[in-house]
């Protein structure tokens, strides 16, 4: 991202283990994700690509903004529902009237599920090894 950017507002969204640091500048619409393009970046997946535009469209602000991203850390299904957690939170700070519309949509709500961990004696989270009576 260049630094002649003015910045308007920003947005983190989590989910799994994916973080993603979302910026709102005044623009065209371009969605750049680690300093590629968007639909290049989500290898081309429409479902991701119109899950990270749902946000926008519902206040109706397609082309009004640029949104730069950072993110890191699980797949890509996790970070796409990261990144459109952390636009619906950017939008809410750039305008407080955003925000009713969005959490109609539950675009602000987190979704709370992470991989449960390993437990001693079984074979992942919760499957245990086979049992034999003799």
């Amino acid at each position: 991202m260049s630094t002649d950017l003015k910045i308007l507002a920003h947005g983190l969204g989590r989910r799994k283990n994916a973080i993603a640091e979302v910026s709102l500048t005044i623009g065209t619409g371009k969605l750049i994700i680690n300093g590629k393009a968007g639909s290049e970046y989500l290898q081309e997946n429409p479902s991701y690509v119109l899950l990270l535009q749902s946000p926008m469209e519902s206040l109706g602000v397609q082309s009004n903004y640029d949104v730069y991203v950072k993110v890191k850390g699980g797949g890509v299904s996790g970070q796409a529902d990261a990144i459109r957690l952390g636009l619906a939170r950017a939008f809410t700070k750039l305008d407080a009237s955003y925000r009713s519309v969005l959490k109609v949509k539950k675009f602000l709500t987190r979704d709370p599920r992470v991989k449960e961990r390993k437990k001693y004696g079984l074979k992942k989270a919760r499957k245990a090894p086979q049992f034999s009576k003799r």
